[in-house]
């Protein structure tokens, strides 16, 4: 071993500790220096180790968690297409309760060789989880791109919504209309856009409403990213007397209206209610749910952009790339004075709202 990792060091002209950390798959060694190691073995008729063969060309991997919230699978949709175009073919790997974790997804493409992975809402989003994961697979020579969720602690392309923008927009729309006890029901408090949705919350209803952080406090409920996790936190909030219940996500949101019925409330008419997403079906709902909508296909198109710049050798830089969410309004929200009906435009197709 030694005199291989001498030769190897030689023909490449760098130490052998770098070659040992190439080979390794260990972090902190330039892209030019890794190519000059990894020519350096095809030169001398060494195997190269199977995590740094040469990858195909042709597969990109995305990693969505479970597909039973449809904002997942119309990322995975967006993401797929805009991939085929640039001649790509995505390898879809998600995860499920009691299936396969996000790092033996990720370790089963390193071993397909794709040539790279995007991450929708995985383990950066969450503040707990160790950022070292993706060092190492960075350390592996695997470009990725990751949505939703910004870490500073990882040096990678993220694109996102802006959650505080999204918040703002609920507010606005729901003092509009009169509400003045307008709760927040959203998921676990450690994922980043949880934290986001919080802060953009806070300051509105600060500035619109002049609440203290005491008052505040009693309005924001944590719970599951689920349709139940919505109608066990909205219940909390309606029996705090909220009148409107904004959500983290539009399942969440359809819990929130299951929640308010199965109180004897009407919505919009005693109760409104908000989402978040627009995911796809989310226009047919009884009523039709008002929502924020995440711009879907920009930020896929973005994140294909920015995995095939590192593929192709010209990396983006450590950044955010964020959009601007749209509110659309439909049935979901109305005059919190009266309990009529919503104020005059108030109701429109998904299709046919501008974006803001």
């Amino acid at each position: 071993m030694t005199a291989r990792l001498a030769d190897i060091a030689a023909q490449a002209g760098v130490s052998e500790a770098t070659v040992s950390r190439v080979l390794n798959g260990k972090p902190g060694v330039a892209a030019a220096t890794r190519e000059s190691v990894l020519a350096a073995l095809d030169v001398l008729g060494y195997e190269r180790p199977v995590k740094l063969r040469q990858r195909s060309a042709g597969l990109v991997g995305l990693i969505t968690p479970e597909l039973e919230n449809p904002i997942f699978p119309a990322f995975a949709q967006v993401i797929a297409q805009d991939l085929t175009r640039q001649g790509y073919t995505p390898i879809l790997a998600t995860q499920t309760p009691g299936g396969s974790t996000e790092d033996e997804l990720t370790e089963m493409l390193v071993d397909r060789g794709v040539a790279g992975i995007i991450f929708v809402s995985g383990l950066h989003a969450d503040t707990t989880a160790d950022p070292g994961r993706y060092e190492r697979l960075r350390g592996q020579g695997v470009p990725f791109v990751l949505i939703n969720g910004f870490s500073p602690r990882v040096r990678a392309p993220f694109v996102s919504p802006d959650d505080r923008a999204a918040m703002r927009l609920a507010v606005t729309h729901l003092v509009a209309l009169g509400h003045r006890r307008i709760g927040l029901a959203l998921g676990p408090e450690r994922f980043v856009p949880v934290q986001r949705k919080i802060e953009g919350f806070a300051a509105a209803v600060r500035e619109q409403l002049g609440l203290d952080d005491e008052r505040l406090g009693e309005l924001v409920q944590h719970s599951l990213f689920t349709l139940e996790g919505g109608q066990a936190a909205a219940g909390a909030l309606l029996e705090r007397g909220c009148t409107a219940v904004v959500c983290a996500s539009d399942m969440m949101a359809l819990g929130a209206i299951r929640a308010a019925r199965r109180r004897g409330l009407a919505v919009p008419g005693d109760v409104s209610v908000i989402g978040f997403d627009d995911s796809p079906l989310i226009p047919f709902t009884d009523p039709p749910l008002t929502t924020v909508r995440q711009p879907v296909t920009a930020m896929g198109q973005a994140a294909v952009r920015a995995l095939l710049e590192e593929i192709g050798g010209t990396p983006a830089p450590h950044t955010e790339f964020v959009f601007l969410p749209e509110l659309v309004v439909r049935g979901s929200t109305a005059s919190g004075a009266s309990g009529a009906a919503s104020t005059a435009g108030s109701t429109e197709p998904a299709e046919d709202s501008t974006s803001g």
